[in-house]
């Protein structure tokens, strides 16, 4: 449905912040202790129920610890792909005959697959690649007079169902949408068959509005061709250098078959982390959870590691998109994963040095010298499991040389270096980031949403409060050591959008 999004912040005074992390802190961990209920089926899937008994509602959140890092080579964006298949139904919801669509789904493959062959061949035949195309095309709309649209979508509305999403992400795919608690058996119904039973309808169909989407969110967007070129050049070996959207010529290649090895292979029930929060019996989800997930196939199977590492940065690298929109510039450093006792220093570092008005480069760069027109950094990008990037975005007002723009940056990061950063300025970072986690704990959705992706992280939901201790415990010290350690040229990748020549 949506290429994971990681910003967007809402804006509350400092005093806010603070009364609601002391708030927070009073009710602890031990708190929510008493209000969670977990446990592990026989196949390996993982629930966690949070009871939250405000209002007659419940938000359900499935977890998937598989993203664009594990896609295999040739198959890039096939995580995104299977993510939308997810809202086509099964074999029940979305169709008029199932038995008789399957077998136009089976053949409109095959034909796909000859048609690729012959594509693909050195010197392909181009009228039997016609011929195969037509046969293709001929059993896609052949396809499409089974499909009963958004059959799966309107029964989830139509139940009082809300915020029906996903969205994949460097390290993740996810699912999720609230219900009305007497409604709980029905996510159980829908949720299980649609993962038990992947149906592939519209396949086709969905790769074309994946293509589009990076037409839109990519070729399109002078920012999101900067990111990909970037990540491109920054990574060498390890997979965050592939587009979470996937390569062109990646969405044209893959077929059902792909799919469902790619699907064999992460959607097992020890790969998947279920959270559920609302006002709902934890006996009762057990029992539901037993009887509608207990045969997902896949029992004892374990979904295989990312086994490359990105070799050590010999140098800085550098490469520039020529183009028609105002300049832009990107400038990474390898960083830590999120499990390096270094990562939190480094989240708190971005926030202190470009995040929001009071950043020591947006109060320098864009507010007093008005060399800038945008400012900002982030650290655990594109994703966090492995090894990542501490990233900085900066937009030249109109007139201003990239290259001043760039050096200003580096200038004020090696005053930073040298220890300029306040205690005061440490603790602001602290609470928004800490305000951030917090806000993210008070609604069914976020509950249910941070518990069960930090178990499937971390291997404890309790890691969300142990993260909050962790930031407690950064210092100056931390901050200016974590600064001279990875904000270094040698690790260092710098792309920038230019004018093109006329």
């Amino acid at each position: 449905m949506r290429v994971l999004k990681i910003f967007g912040r809402l804006m509350l005074s400092v005093i806010t912040l603070s009364l609601l992390v002391s708030t927070v802190d009073a009710q602890n961990l031990k708190e929510f202790e008493k209000k969670v209920t977990e446990f592990t089926l026989d196949n390996g899937l993982h629930f966690i129920i949070i009871e939250r008994r405000d209002a007659p509602v419940a938000s359900f959140y499935t977890h998937v610890n598989v993203g664009g890092v594990d896609e295999p080579v040739g198959n890039t964006g096939i995580a995104h792909i299977f993510e939308h298949m997810a809202f086509k139904g099964t074999k029940y919801i979305g169709t008029t005959n199932w038995e008789e669509e399957k077998k136009v789904i089976d053949a409109m493959d095959e034909a796909y697959k000859d048609w690729l062959y012959e594509k693909y061949k050195p010197n392909p035949d181009e009228q039997a690649l016609a011929d195969k195309k037509a046969k293709f095309e001929e059993l896609l709309e052949e396809s499409k007079t089974y499909v009963v649209n958004n059959e799966f979508s309107e029964i989830i509305q139509n139940n009082g169902g809300t915020g029906l999403n996903a969205s994949t992400g460097a390290d993740l795919t996810n699912y999720f949408y609230s219900l009305p608690s007497n409604k709980a058996e029905l996510w159980f119904n829908l949720e299980a068959d649609r993962f038990k039973n992947p149906t592939y309808r519209e396949f086709y169909v969905e790769k074309e509005v994946v293509r589009e989407e990076r037409r839109m969110r990519t070729e399109s967007n002078p920012i999101g061709r900067l990111v990909e070129e970037f990540l491109a050049v920054a990574y060498t070996a390890h997979p965050y250098g592939r587009p979470i959207v996937g390569w062109n010529s990646d969405i044209t290649a893959t077929t059902i078959e792909d799919a469902q090895r790619f699907y064999e292979t992460y959607y097992i029930p020890s790969n998947i982390t279920i959270g559920i929060a609302g006002d709902v019996d934890p006996k009762r989800m057990k029992k539901l959870a037993e009887e509608y997930f207990s045969d997902l196939p896949g029992k004892g199977k374990v979904a295989p590691p990312v086994t490359t590492i990105e070799p050590a940065q010999r140098g800085e690298r550098r490469f520039t998109i020529e183009g028609t929109s105002q300049p832009i510039m990107l400038i990474g450093y390898h960083v830590v994963s999120d499990s390096h006792e270094d990562f939190e220093a480094l989240s708190l570092l971005g926030n202190i040095i470009s995040n929001g008005r009071t950043s020591v480069l947006y109060k320098k760069l864009v507010d007093e010298e008005k060399l800038a027109l945008q400012v900002g950094a982030f650290n655990g990008f594109p994703g966090s499991r492995f090894n990542s990037l501490f990233v900085t975005l900066a937009v030249p007002n109109a007139g201003v040389e990239l290259d001043t723009l760039e050096n200003r940056i580096y200038e004020e990061i090696e005053i930073v270096k040298g220890g300029s950063i306040t205690q005061q300025e440490l603790d602001r970072a602290r609470t928004n980031i800490r305000a951030g986690i917090i806000r993210g704990l008070a609604n069914n959705t976020g509950l249910a949403l941070n518990f069960a992706s930090t178990h499937a992280t971390k291997g404890n939901w309790r890691d969300v409060f142990l993260q909050l201790e962790r930031y407690d415990a950064v210092t100056l010290d931390d901050l200016q050591r974590v600064a001279n350690k990875y904000l270094v040229k040698q690790s260092r990748t710098v792309g920038a959008t230019v004018k093109a020549d006329s």
